[in-house]
């Protein structure tokens, strides 16, 4: 593959900064590195607010006005898209008909451009925000301005990031006012990746405004900033970052870095606890449910979840979905966790739970609102809605003899809640308060169930009168059987098999009630 070669002793070169041309919506630290750049006797040329900034401040700075010898116009919308600035930005220094160019159209080099874009994120991002508003904040000269010396790094210095400010002056100032081919080529990079995701968000933006709204557009892009280096993967040999928005949701509190596996899991859980309007508590394991409970008091709801399966929820991840209490907090000292995530913690619980050192503990800001499921496959991706079907009693169809009791009902909707966020092939046994038996991630139904069972015995719980909850239809009536053996009484799960008819007879024979839903809950 051909490209530049760093090694190159003409890549090398130090470049002098001359001339630059700053236009800035962020003016974070704008005027101290202004003032700092006046050390080499840098000509500063400005636009609008950024140009007023610099001059209540007493920095020298040129009007693009001045440079163009044409006014800024239509309410700024052009101002710097003039060959004066952007041949300044993209002649080639060591092409001699570039240079004669320059010099037959009174044309000067710009060596450093600082420019950060119009804020079309943080404007989108604003509830009942109007199309009007949001069009105005998509920056097209600003963009313009960057790719154009981006393309140019070998000769030209471009910043479009206040953090990196330090970094220029650093190298002025070791360099005697010169920038190195290393640092224009990271920062030429760095642009690429931000227009990049600028144009992506404002893409997003549109297909989901106006007619044809969709979620699955026809160019699928996906442009994210890096959070955080990871420690590893999901296992120790593989590298691993977190990309994206996940602190919007997620505040750490204490304890160690998170973990690749850590996020995954917390992701899980706060997907799972946004189903219950009621105190509820889960314990998360490989993104599996250990258990689940609710009731009016927290502590019961952790209570009930952890019992389900004590001797998993080892090491797990606990998410409530209420701010934890002293009672409860204790009550989950008692074991070795990895994560606690709840929407609040009390000063005086915050104090007592970071006594432990190392467990981690997560404030759940707001809601996961995630529109689409993505998928890495070879040579693209599969996009999905994401699984958000939630179903009422008037919608269940009930297809035996026996009709369920309410209290069956309560059970049956409680399972379905759950089973939706257990890999396939899923079943769970509930009542309508917390979870029983839970089997996950099997290659036959019935080998779920079968665990189901052999988990709810050996927490030595009471499975008579459980329902069970399937992700989708049952393909063999041996699953039912099953369940019928320990007592369990009213199955909910989505119908839609062959053998449907096999299933609801044998049902019929126990005098259970079964419901279909008609939804299927597949997750892998």
């Amino acid at each position: 593959m051909m490209g530049l070669s760093l090694t190159n002793k003409e890549n090398v070169d130090l470049i002098k900064v001359k001339r630059t041309l700053i236009s800035v919506s962020d003016k974070t630290g704008l005027v101290d590195f202004a003032k700092r750049l006046l050390r080499w006797e840098i000509e500063i040329i400005s636009t609008g607010g950024t140009l007023k900034t610099l001059q209540d401040a007493g920095i020298a700075a040129k009007s693009v006005s001045e440079i163009t010898s044409f006014p800024e116009i239509l309410d700024g919308r052009v101002k710097t898209l003039h060959p004066q600035i952007h041949a300044g930005l993209l002649a080639i220094t060591d092409n001699e008909l570039h240079q004669q160019q320059l010099v037959e159209f009174d044309i000067e080099p710009i060596d450093l451009i600082v420019v950060n874009l119009y804020p079309f994120e943080k404007t989108v991002a604003k509830q009942d925000v109007e199309l009007e508003e949001a069009i105005e904040q998509i920056d097209i000269g600003g963009p313009a301005m960057l790719r154009s010396a981006a393309k140019n790094f070998k000769y030209k210095t471009v910043v479009s990031n206040p953090v990196r400010y330090n970094l220029i002056v650093e190298e002025l100032e070791k360099n005697d006012g010169a920038i190195s081919y290393s640092t224009r080529f990271a920062l030429a990079k760095e642009v690429f990746q931000h227009t990049a995701r600028y144009d992506t968000v404002v893409a997003k933006y549109l297909s989901s405004v106006g007619e044809n709204q969709t979620v699955l557009p026809e160019t699928f892009s996906v442009i994210l900033r890096k959070v955080d280096e990871l420690r590893y993967g999901e296992n120790p040999h593989q590298k691993a970052a977190l990309y994206g928005d996940f602190f919007n949701y997620f505040e750490k509190l204490h304890g160690k870095e998170l973990s690749f596996n850590n996020i995954v899991d917390i992701q899980a859980a706060a997907e799972l606890i946004a189903e219950f309007d009621e105190p509820t508590a889960t314990i998360i394991k490989h993104t599996n449910p250990c258990g689940v409970g609710s009731d009016e008091k927290l502590v019961e709801a952790y209570r009930k979840s952890f019992t389900t399966d004590q001797k998993s929820a080892f090491g797990g991840i606990v998410a409530l979905n209420r701010p934890i209490d002293m009672e409860t907090a204790k009550l989950i000292n008692e074991i070795f966790i990895e994560v606690l995530v709840a929407p609040e913690f009390p000063r005086e619980v915050l104090e007592f739970l970071r006594k432990k050192k190392d467990r981690r503990l997560i404030r759940h800001i707001k809601p996961v609102d995630d529109e689409i499921n993505l998928k890495k496959i070879a040579g693209g991706l599969l996009v999905q809605e994401t699984d958000n079907a939630r179903i009422t009693a008037g919608q269940l169809q009930v297809v035996t003899k026996r009709s369920p009791t309410q209290e069956e009902v309560a059970a049956m909707l409680y399972g379905w809640r759950v089973v939706k966020h257990l890999k396939s092939n899923a079943i769970v046994f509930t009542r309508s308060d917390r979870t029983i038996g839970i089997g996950a991630g099997q290659m036959s139904r019935v080998d779920s169930a079968r665990i189901a069972v052999l988990k709810a015995k050996k927490a030595k719980l009471d499975l008579k009168g459980t329902v069970m909850a399937s992700d989708a239809f049952f393909p063999f009536a041996d699953s039912v059987k099953e369940a019928i053996k320990v007592g369990m009484t009213a199955i909910i799960q989505p119908g839609g098999s062959i053998r449907d008819a096999e299933v609801i007879e044998a049902a019929d024979k126990a005098n259970i009630a079964m419901v279909f839903t008609g939804i299927r809950h597949f997750k892998h």
